[in-house]
């Protein structure tokens, strides 16, 4: 088989993703703590949302909320537009034109809402604001962007070369590349920062009516999560609306609702892959949400990938070792397709060559002689 220069390089960058990046969306493996650089820390002012899917409706509100907010066009699927000419938004999931979503959970007959069993629960999806992101990590002109203060994770178009190494490298499947412009650019939701700067709460979370996604400091959502797995079927409780400490958005009453359905006792995005700032209340298995749940691990990807390439790339050792690997294996096969007799031939044909060339020189030069002897002698 033939090797040109565009199969190699496609082959190299296909084995360097599926090297780098597989990890993302396979089974946790075994860590090679020599390797692991240390975990990033959750910031003490972090910004994030609690979703709590035994509150949703599956009214998606929220998605027309974010829609607004961001100035997004409907998204309509090819398939849809037998049915839709343009009149209603049907997003499938997390698009460049749709930054947060509703899914349902759905099990045999769905005869009662927040049960595994002949059941059905809501999930929302958006982008998570990982602690120790790997979008982040991975990109190689610091495009996505963790702000040191508040932890939302956004992209910088201007920065953004169209690589796409953060939609592989997000174990939730969030950024979207939009493929449909012709200059194109990630888009995932950014926690409406633009609003916040404003005093305003994200789309989502103000155009909510139960409470379902609320805002505010991880640290007291985290609080506020904490008390709600310890109720029990038949308790009330009072749910927060809006932003938990009131100080974004509007002032909205609570929410009081006579618990129905268990909580899993567990807080998903407290530690999974090494923490986030959207954390999920379910009284349904989170796997079952979608979300990646049991064969991940407690720690972020980039804390492995990160001390990986950086022990691979300290002092340029490995890098130099490659690149002298492939210049033995370039001259390798370079004689093996020029054997010695051909250079043999080449040599005898220059030599020939030039040996012609020294000898027309010598007779021009001979002949120029002859002629200015002629010319001196008519001359005396």
């Amino acid at each position: 088989m033939r090797l040109n220069r565009r199969s190699f390089l496609t082959g190299l960058a296909a084995g360097g993703a599926a090297a780098g990046l597989g990890e993302a969306i396979g089974a946790a493996p075994a860590r090679a703590d020599g390797l692991d650089r240390a975990p990033k820390p959750r910031l003490p002012n972090a910004v994030g949302l609690l979703y709590d899917s035994t509150l949703c409706v599956g009214c998606k509100a929220c998605v027309a909320g974010c829609k607004a907010a961001n100035n997004m066009p409907p998204d309509i699927s090819p398939d849809q537009r037998v049915w839709n000419e343009g009149t209603w938004d049907t997003p499938k999931g997390l698009s460049a034109k749709t930054l947060n979503v509703i899914r349902v959970y759905r099990d045999g007959d769905m005869e009662k809402k927040d049960r595994e069993d002949n059941g059905f629960a809501f999930i929302k999806r958006q982008c998570l604001h990982c602690v120790d992101p790997s979008c982040v990590s991975c990109c190689p002109v610091s495009a996505m962007i963790k702000d040191p203060v508040t932890g939302i994770v956004r992209n910088d178009p201007s920065r953004c070369i169209g690589c796409r190494y953060c939609v592989f490298a997000c174990p939730f499947e969030v950024p979207k590349f939009d493929l449909d412009s012709p200059f194109g650019r990630i888009h995932k939701c950014e926690l409406c920062r633009h609003r916040l700067a404003e005093g305003k709460l994200p789309g989502c979370v103000e155009a909510c009516p139960t409470g379902a996604t609320l805002f505010g400091r991880v640290e007291d959502l985290h609080e506020e999560a904490k008390r709600r797995i310890d109720l029990a079927p038949g308790d009330t409780y009072v749910y927060p609306r809006g932003d938990i400490s009131g100080k974004y958005g509007p002032s909205t009453p609570p929410h009081e609702k006579i618990v129905a359905a268990p909580y899993r006792k567990e807080i998903y995005g407290e530690a999974v892959l090494g923490g986030t700032q959207a954390l999920y209340l379910s009284a349904v298995s989170f796997d079952k949400l979608g979300l990646p749940y049991g064969n991940v691990p407690d720690h972020a990807y980039a804390s492995e990938t990160e001390g990986v390439q950086h022990f691979i790339y300290q002092g340029m050792i490995a890098p130099a070792a490659v690149l002298t690997g492939l210049i033995l294996v370039a001259r390798r096969n370079f004689d093996q397709h020029h054997p010695p007799e051909e250079f043999k031939a080449a040599e005898a044909e220059a030599e020939a060559a030039r040996l012609k060339a020294a000898a027309e020189a010598d007779r021009k030069k001979a002949a120029g002689a002859n002629r200015d002897g002629e010319t001196g002698g008519r001359d005396g």
